[in-house]
């Protein structure tokens, strides 16, 4: 069984699996299992998921642990994935794919890099320590919310997601550092006014 990854045998994984209590599953001969319905892994205090996943139907919930990765999360969920109140400092790892909701709020984010490309209901990463939001999701079906970050601020003063996304473009932000001239010409595309000061950055 040179092929699994994380785990010596079948066996091994079908013994998570019971513990978990994660069924109507089907393990690949890579070592994921895929899972026909939910898998509920809140709570435990792990630090890491105790099993590769590949494609869950459901819901996928791995928050109120104390997660510093993403590694094995599933490749795809049906409908919501929420790694909420975790330790993430990065979303490397996360599906590529969520039918309905990705939470990922009150963890120690710094980027959105590694978030899935489409999320067909709200993206949630309120509560971080978002300086930018450069690889947030390509498409999203409704809301996006990312108050309680730096990068809010500047967020706020564009008049839609497409256009505050539309704007990075620009690469203006350098961290906690705003550069003046390419936020002028980012603000005046979407004929906004530039504001005097920005709370959490500095202009250069």
């Amino acid at each position: 069984m040179k092929h699994l990854k994380l785990f010596e045998s079948f066996k091994d994984i079908k013994s998570i699996c019971k513990k978990y209590d994660i069924k109507n599953y089907t393990i690949n001969p890579d070592g994921s299992v895929d899972v026909d319905g939910h898998v509920s892994l809140s709570n435990y205090r792990f630090a890491k998921l105790p099993l590769k996943f590949g494609r869950v139907s459901g819901v996928f919930d791995c928050g109120l642990n104390k997660l510093t990765t993403l590694e094995g999360s599933p490749r795809e969920v049906g409908l919501t994935f929420d790694c909420s109140v975790n330790k993430l400092t990065t979303l490397e790892g996360a599906p590529e794919m969520v039918g309905r909701h990705f939470n990922c709020y009150d963890n120690q984010l710094t980027t959105l890099e590694g978030a899935p490309r489409e999320v067909g209901g709200a993206f949630d990463c309120k509560n971080n320590q978002l300086t930018t939001l450069k690889g947030a999701p390509e498409r999203i079906g409704q809301s996006f919310l990312c108050r309680s970050n730096p990068v809010f601020n500047i967020y706020e003063l564009f008049k839609s997601h497409k256009d505050f996304m539309d704007s990075l473009d620009w690469d203006y932000i350098r961290g906690n550092k705003i550069v003046k001239s390419r936020f002028i010409d980012a603000c005046e595309e979407t004929e906004i006014e530039v504001p005097k000061s920005i709370k959490g950055y500095k202009y250069i």
